[in-house]
Parts: C-alpha cells; structure tokens; sequence
C-alpha cells in the first residue's frame, strides 16, 4: 500500500527552524521526483521545494536560500529543512511523490510560525 506519512510540524518563533520529514511505503522514493508542497489558510497549494531522481532541487523564490529539500534512500524518506522562518511560513506542508507510475499525497503536517 502506498503511503506518505509527514511529520516534524509545530509551533515556532520567528527566526526559528524545523525539519520535516516524509516518510514513504510501498514505493521508492528515489524512483519518483519528491516535493514539498504548502497551503496557507485562503491561499492555494503551492509547490516550494523538488528534488528530482537525479539529485536536481529546485525552490519557489519564497523559500530560496532558507529550506532545503533532501532524500535519504536508505530510510525512503524526504527531507524539508527550514531555517529563518517568518510568520509568511504558516502552512500546511505535504508531501508530493510523481512518476509515469502514479500521483501520491501525504496528509500534511501543520507549521506555524509566531511573530
């Protein structure tokens, strides 16, 4: 069974960091183009961080030079490391696996970020 499981949300101060993590079942992570998506309370679901099966990441401008997208093949799991957050940040953050072999989302982990 497929299945993206996030964690690593909470409450932060500005400033602060968190690291998520996306821990997948019944497929390989490293199969698949990995990303980390967020949806803020009015707004739409924004892709902010990908990396792609060959090690290529990518980032939104909102992010850049703050979060780090990572993948640990050994424990098929999918890393968003987020430094210097702002209240901007608050979101739902899931998790996004694509391939020709199929289209999967995790739950979300809820962040938020107080001024």
């Amino acid at each position: 069974q497929v299945q993206l499981v996030e964690s690593g949300g909470g409450l932060v101060q500005a400033g602060g960091s968190l690291r998520l993590s996306c821990a997948a079942s019944g497929f390989i992570v490293s199969f698949y183009v990995m990303s980390w998506y967020r949806q803020a309370p009015g707004k739409q679901r924004e892709s902010i961080a990908t990396i792609t099966t060959d090690d290529s990441t990518y980032y939104a401008d909102s992010v850049k030079g703050r979060f780090t997208i990572s993948r640990d093949n050994a424990k098929n799991t999918v890393y968003l490391q987020m430094n210097s957050l702002n209240p901007e940040d608050t979101a739902v953050y899931y998790c996004n696996a694509r391939s020709t072999m199929g289209v999967y989302w995790g739950r979300g982990t809820q962040v938020t970020v107080s001024s």
